[in-house]
């Protein structure tokens, strides 16, 4: 077939394929490789007796087809409606054959993977403290579109990068159910930033009920960002530039519906989170790869000259194979867990009565006059969803707009 013309029939009509150029056969020592009558030695399975001698038996059909395609997996167009029977073991056959360590060709296969399996391919993503493994395989973990549980602890991201705008796609916002982006250097900015697209799109995180953001440094100004998740019932807030105390609770739950745990909750704890699905082994692939790239891949000589001549080669290792500072001590992360949950449905009503019309006297400067009326009609009534009550008052602020012009 090296030669030859490829025809397909699709749809009852024969037609021409062009441009496709299929994956080389392995090379083999036999000089018998030059017959193409001669049937491969891949098509075989070597080996021995009890007596110690030499035996081979052919693969099966299925099996030779089967590592065909996943040589070939570039030029597959869809595998929607196949067995997940057969997915599974196409997948296991190109992740032998190392097809998702080619940058080229991995984007593709996995996209193709996650449009047909879903969540089989990968449910659960951890990236917790591996922010080179991140940002070598963006294209790669983006095309993740059906992850329920995805941990971005300590990856370095900022208030601006990339990643927000996958997060907050259409494609997530069916199926993330727990995020975790503490110790990022989050500020209140980049939360908005992050927000923006769901406050003023109304799209985006719609079953989002587990959200980390501790360790940054965001104020309480930035709880009225989180108004346009629907859904949330846990908050972690630990180690950011809040304070526990009455007003911090008060704003908590007028904005949230949120009460504070007393204990820490489990949903936060980093031993439950794991990468789980068929791509768990290529993910340690590419961290196990990118260990050696240094080795096998050799870099520019203009930039290496320049990373001699400033001494930063060294440095620059150093900081990218060093894990995040989080806080300073452990005493320091243990000290104070700011966990917010929302209550029970049988228990909001006797707490929320009296606090509602005194919070609202302690604290006048937290809202406008305008917004007031719809405060205490909120309180006073059913308080079942508040943040899609309070969506209307603060989705498009001044900051809001400037933001959106910025675009």
């Amino acid at each position: 077939m090296d030669n030859s013309t490829i025809y397909i029939r699709e749809k009852g009509t024969l037609r021409r394929v062009g441009d496709i150029v299929l994956a080389q056969p392995k090379p083999v020592s036999s000089c018998r490789r030059t017959n193409p009558f001669v049937l491969r030695k891949e098509h075989f399975i070597f080996t021995y007796n009890a007596e110690g001698s030499l035996r081979y038996t052919t693969k099966s059909l299925f099996d030779i087809t089967l590592f065909f395609v996943a040589d070939n997996i570039h030029h597959v167009d869809s595998l929607v409606g196949f067995p997940e029977q057969i997915g599974d073991r196409l997948f296991a056959a190109a992740e032998e054959n190392r097809v998702f360590l080619n940058a080229d060709i991995s984007p593709k296969a996995l996209q193709l993977f996650s449009d047909a399996y879903g969540d089989m391919v990968l449910g659960s993503l951890c990236l917790r403290n591996r922010f080179p493994l991140l940002h070598e395989r963006m294209k790669e973990i983006k095309t993740f579109d059906s992850l329920k549980c995805l941990d971005l602890f300590g990856c370095r991201l900022g208030d601006d990068h990339e990643i927000f705008l996958h997060l907050t796609s259409s494609s997530l916002a069916s199926s993330l159910i727990q995020l975790s982006i503490g110790a990022n250097g989050l500020s209140d900015v980049g939360l908005q930033r992050f927000t923006a697209p769901i406050r003023m799109m109304k799209k985006g995180l719609d079953c989002l009920r587990f959200l980390d953001v501790s360790f940054n440094p965001i104020s309480e100004r930035a709880l009225r960002y989180l108004t346009c998740l629907p859904k949330l019932e846990e908050l972690d807030v630990s180690g950011t530039n809040m304070k526990l105390g009455p007003g911090l609770k008060t704003t908590i739950r007028e904005r949230l519906g949120l009460i504070y745990s007393e204990k820490p909750l489990d949903s936060f704890d980093h031993s439950t989170c794991k990468t789980e699905g068929w791509a768990e082994q290529v993910v340690n692939q590419w961290e196990t790869n990118s260990s050696q790239m240094p080795k096998q891949k050799k870099i520019e000589e203009s930039r290496t000259s320049a990373l001699r001549f400033f001494g930063r080669q060294k440095f620059v290792r150093e900081a990218l194979n060093a894990a995040p500072l989080v806080c300073e001590s452990k005493e320091e992360a243990e000290k104070e867990k700011l966990h917010f949950h929302r209550p029970a449905a049988n228990s909001q009503a006797p707490e929320k009565q009296t606090p509602s019309m005194t919070n609202h006297q302690a604290r006048p400067s937290l809202n406008s006059i305008k917004k007031r009326p719809r405060q205490s009609e909120t309180c006073n009534g059913s308080r079942q969803s508040p943040p899609t009550k309070r969506l209307p008052s603060s989705t498009l602020t001044a900051e809001d707009i400037d933001l959106l012009n910025s675009y």
